[in-house]
């Protein structure tokens, strides 16, 4: 099997670093923390409160695809969360090749806002929530045709990774 690439996607506090890390247990593949890919500009710019625009994001979006395309040359296979709130950063990614597939974890407003209020040692404040949502642009038909999937997260953690590993196609075969 070639390398493949999952963008664990969605609003900031849906559990994308969860999830991820979950999944990239579960399969033995690499994890990257999307944030950590920020210039120390927008970590500064969403501490303060302010959202970022797509000046701020365009830089970033682009240092997280090339090192996707590293990692699909390489040969390893990853999962990497992003928000990749916009269809234009999705389609951005997806140059990365057509390894790169999304798994965007869903919510409602009410519950990440409930989870954010709880959250700590993060520079995405709650006050940003509003405006991730007003951004969030669903996945179209074709993405989710190309592979893509949707996942809610509404139970538990475990059941969340059990349901988007089903969902991507990486579950184990019984008996393997």
């Amino acid at each position: 099997m070639s390398a493949q690439i999952v963008v664990v996607m969605g609003v900031s506090g849906v559990g994308k670093s969860t999830v991820a890390a979950g999944i990239s247990t579960h399969l033995g593949w690499e994890f990257a923390e999307g944030d950590a890919f920020h210039p120390q500009a927008n970590v500064d710019k969403m501490h303060a409160g302010h959202p970022l625009n797509d000046d701020d994001r365009w830089p970033w979006l682009r240092v997280m695809r090339d090192w996707m395309a590293d990692e699909i040359a390489s040969g390893r296979s990853a999962v990497v969360t992003c928000s990749a709130l916009k269809r234009r950063y999705r389609d951005l990614l997806r140059e990365a090749g057509p390894q790169v597939r999304f798994l965007h974890l869903t919510a409602s407003e009410e519950l990440i806002a409930e989870r954010l209020s709880h959250r700590e040692r993060h520079f995405m404040p709650a006050s940003l929530l509003h405006s991730q949502f007003e951004d969030l642009e669903q996945l179209d038909q074709d993405e989710l045709d190309a592979g893509s999937v949707e996942v809610p997260v509404e139970k538990g953690v475990p059941q969340v990774i059990t349901r988007s590993l089903a969902a991507l196609g990486l579950s184990p075969r019984v008996g393997e």
